[in-house]
């Protein structure tokens, strides 16, 4: 990956301590505490080397903007406004509070509560429009614009993008070639911090104007790295209880063959020192937090790494299931990536480039570790209580598939998730069991030394 993408949302603004619409009004302003977010956001980002800085112009984002810049040396040039980060358009709605909208606008309001995609507003003129529809728009317009300045390819560099929830939601559903349903399945909490990785594809250079019919994920690969990281601002949220159910996703810490990008699959390895250093600091990132329940693969990496975070909860029983085991690698199982080369280049290829196509030598399909784990996945969701907090350890393929099924995306799309050895994902379930599942954090590792993910890339 050549092109870096950290997003970060502005700091608590007037209006959302008001819970009132903002939109693209500049009205609002940050709060005390919203400037000590943005400031803590730049801080998160001190030594990385950053080539450039791009922000929505609403003052609630320009000021965390400015915050974010003060913290980062070497940026090559000041920050970049564009009209095409700014918040979503509900103009006739911003200021507003939900029950005001309740009240005056039922219909609309439950409409953009179910289906914001197919909300149609007026503006001032009386002309209609599909405020969610122009974002999506909006959203490919500011990704092509970041390509074409910053291309994704050739050197490595890293850019940082400041702007609004909205917005930034739709870049990442846009970037993952995901429409407007997924919207509800991501969260961004003010000056969180997510970390996205772009590569072109082969093709025309990523700089040159692109086709009209070629969205930004028909010219790019695109990995999640991290979503919603707010480890940076201390604010404890993760330890207060959650709004019906919740579980912690985690993978398991590193192994000797990780960091010989090995593939393990389903043989036994154990944590190296290091893995069980990461299990550890995971342990310390949750051990404010109250668990009733746990779970495990049955294999001794992702077992050993949730007992090392159960230290803190020694009432909370372990339940230990087949359903979570890594992938069947197959013939692949204890080779190196060219080994694996040497006997089987095309399999290879196509698994880095179409994983949904391969099926390993004597191994498992990716759909059939998807089907496993996602039905692994509901019988502990539906297993739960409304109030509950409970830790799930697996692999990087099974926690991959959830992910994707939780995004709305098929296992054909594991290359665009990362899982980091002993990362931390978090998954809502605001109106319990039988609700939609919200991706409310993804791949946190700052509990391992930084914003960005630094754990072992070797194989599954």
């Amino acid at each position: 990956m050549t092109l870096r993408l950290i997003l970060i949302r502005h700091g608590l603004s007037t209006f959302n301590v008001e819970r009132r619409i903002q939109g693209r009004d500049d009205l609002s302003t940050l709060t005390d505490e919203g400037r000590g977010q943005a400031r803590r956001a730049g801080q998160a980002l001190e030594g990385l080397s950053v080539e450039a800085l791009w922000a929505s112009p609403l003052k609630r984002a320009a000021e965390t903007a400015r915050s974010v810049a003060a913290s980062l040396a070497g940026i090559e040039e000041g920050i970049t406004w564009s009209d095409d980060l700014l918040e979503v358009d509900l103009g006739p709605w911003s200021g507003s509070t939900a029950a005001d909208l309740q009240e005056n606008h039922p219909e609309a309001w439950a409409t953009w509560r179910r289906d914001p995609s197919v909300l149609q507003l007026e503006r001032a003129d009386g002309t209609p429009y599909f405020p969610l529809q122009e974002l999506m728009a909006q959203a490919e317009r500011a990704l092509a614009a970041l390509v074409a300045r910053h291309p994704a390819r050739g050197a490595d560099r890293t850019v940082v993008v400041v702007a609004h929830n909205m917005i930034l939601k739709v870049m990442l559903l846009a970037m993952l070639g995901r429409d407007l349903s997924s919207l509800r399945s991501l969260r961004l909490d003010n000056a969180s911090i997510s970390v996205v990785n772009v590569a072109a594809l082969a093709g025309p250079d990523s700089g040159a104007a692109p086709a009209a019919a070629l969205r930004f994920c028909e010219r790019h690969s695109v990995q999640l790295e991290s979503v919603n990281g707010t480890t940076h601002l201390g604010d404890g949220w993760l330890e207060r209880p959650p709004e019906g159910l919740r579980l912690l996703l985690v993978r398991h810490g590193e192994t000797d063959w990780n960091r010989e990008g090995r593939f393990q699959g389903q043989i036994d390895i154990p944590l190296n020192d290091r893995g069980r250093e990461q299990a550890d600091a995971a342990r310390s990132c949750l051990e404010g937090v109250s668990l009733q329940r746990a779970w495990s693969s049955r294999m001794s990496r992702p077992r050993e790494t949730a007992e090392i975070i159960l230290r803190n909860h020694p009432a909370v029983h372990l339940s230990l299931t087949d359903g979570l085991r890594e992938i069947g690698h197959g013939l692949w199982e204890g080779r190196l990536e060219e080994e694996i080369r040497a006997d089987w280049p095309d399999l290879l290829d196509a698994w880095k480039r179409a994983p949904e196509t391969v099926t390993m030598p004597e191994g498992e399909t990716i759909q059939q570790v998807s089907d496993r784990a996602v039905a692994c996945w509901r019988e502990i969701v539906a297993a739960l209580v409304p109030g509950e907090t409970v830790l799930v350890v697996a692999h990087d393929a099974v926690n991959k598939t959830i992910l994707c099924e939780l995004l709305g995306m098929t296992p054909a799309a594991i290359w665009s998730i990362k899982q980091g050895n002993g990362g931390v994902s978090v998954i809502d379930y605001p109106q319990g069991s039988e609700g939609v599942g919200v991706v409310t954090a993804l791949n946190i590792t700052a509990h391992l030394g930084g914003v960005l993910d630094r754990t072992a890339a070797g194989a599954l």
